[in-house]
């Protein structure tokens, strides 16, 4: 009896450390899932800050954190309690929200672009975006991998009168060229096989932040307007806001729209491929981008694969098919080159799917480009200047 009436004593002293435990779980379960809950809401605010906008590049790592947290949940929480389920649901709803813009760019996802059927026409290009990290020396090893294959045309970013030197062993395959080197990390330099018409080099925001306009020629004498951009990004080191950045998308994006040409937009745009920004920018272009349901072709950085995103891009008009996407070798860059060959169809592909803006995203779009309004340059139209 006296063994029984001990054994009984213990019983509620083991049940309350057990609910002390179970209080314990839930409430360092709750903090983590909270946290990853405000990442992914925080964009919605659309403020532009660069600690809230830089919030919209690590969408796939916040997802996977929240995946890891909504198995913990399932395993440690107590769900006779409805405080547990409603946790749950939150972070299925955050990890859902998160893919939504993810899973676009993976191959699970229906192609936005339909894929050439012949390659190598006198209507094909080949665009290899390269930026070189501009205290980077491994000029051979990147002067090896335009050799191996063969872009028409290599645009460099973060490159300075020393890369300028070093590539100029270039211009023997690649006659024509326009070079803006600069040693603020946003030089900029084009090469390419075929010939370029009404060029310019601005700057369309900031005063020291240049892109470059160019009409290519292709061998079938298809003409091809070209916007190379490497605007700033919004950063602690940089600009304090996305406004700069969005602004310089937003102008070159309402040019495209009423482009006569067909049109590309290439280079490091500072920002993913899934963010607000970037969206609305092809929204109001209505220029496609050939990685959906392709893959992400993650090109930073380099140096940690565990935090990479697409920053290099290439964007295109409706008039393109795909032959093919691939992230080239590092030669010592915090970014991977890009290489991507596009195959110009006569006229318009009209069954490509591509996004469309909307009345709202206009006028967001409009606010964007007025908060930066002041010494706003006009795109270079190249072809159609006066047009």
């Amino acid at each position: 009896m006296a063994a029984q009436r001990a054994a009984g004593d213990h019983e509620p002293a083991k049940n309350e450390k057990k609910n002390g435990n179970d209080i314990l779980r839930f409430y360092i379960v709750a903090a983590i899932a909270g946290i990853l809950v405000v990442l992914t809401l925080l964009p919605l605010s659309r403020y532009d800050a660069w600690w809230v906008r830089g919030l919209d590049f690590p969408r796939l790592q916040i997802a996977l954190a929240l995946a890891v947290t909504a198995a913990a949940e399932v395993v440690l929480l107590d769900f006779s309690n409805t405080s547990a389920w409603i946790l749950l649901a939150v972070t299925l709803a955050a990890l859902l929200y998160q893919a939504s813009w993810i899973v676009p760019h993976t191959k699970f996802f229906p192609r936005e672009v339909k894929p050439s059927v012949t390659a190598d026409t006198p209507n094909t290009i080949r665009l290899m975006n390269a930026n070189v990290l501009m205290p980077n020396r491994a000029s051979d090893a990147l002067l090896r991998i335009v050799r191996d294959n063969e872009p028409d045309i290599l645009v460099t970013l973060e490159t300075d009168q020393w890369w300028e030197q070093k590539l100029s062993v270039l211009e023997g395959a690649y006659p024509h060229t326009l070079k803006c080197p600069l040693d603020n990390l946003y030089g900029m330099h084009v090469y390419s096989k075929f010939p370029l018409r009404d060029s310019a080099i601005q700057y369309l925001v900031e005063p020291d932040v240049p892109s470059i306009h160019t009409l290519v020629v292709l061998p079938s004498g298809q003409e091809v307007r070209i916007h190379f951009l490497h605007p700033a990004p919004p950063s602690p080191t940089e600009n304090e806001t996305s406004s700069e950045r969005d602004a310089e998308l937003l102008l070159v994006g309402k040019s495209a729209a009423r482009s006569r040409l067909p049109v590309i937009v290439a280079g490091d745009l500072n920002d993913v491929a899934w963010s607000e920004t970037t969206t609305l920018f092809r929204k109001v272009s209505g220029l496609l981008d050939p990685r959906i349901g392709r893959g992400m072709f993650n090109t930073f950085n380099s140096r940690h694969w565990y935090f990479r995103w697409p920053l290099d891009h290439v964007f295109h008009s409706r008039h393109f098919t795909v032959s093919r996407i691939v992230r080239l070798p590092d030669f010592g860059s915090d970014h991977f080159p890009l290489m991507s060959e596009l195959v110009y169809e006569k006229g318009l592909v009209p069954d490509h799917a591509g996004p469309d803006a909307s009345s709202e995203d206009q006028r967001l779009a409009e606010q964007k480009i007025d908060e930066r309004s002041h010494g706003l340059v006009e795109v270079h139209r190249p072809g159609e200047q006066g047009g």
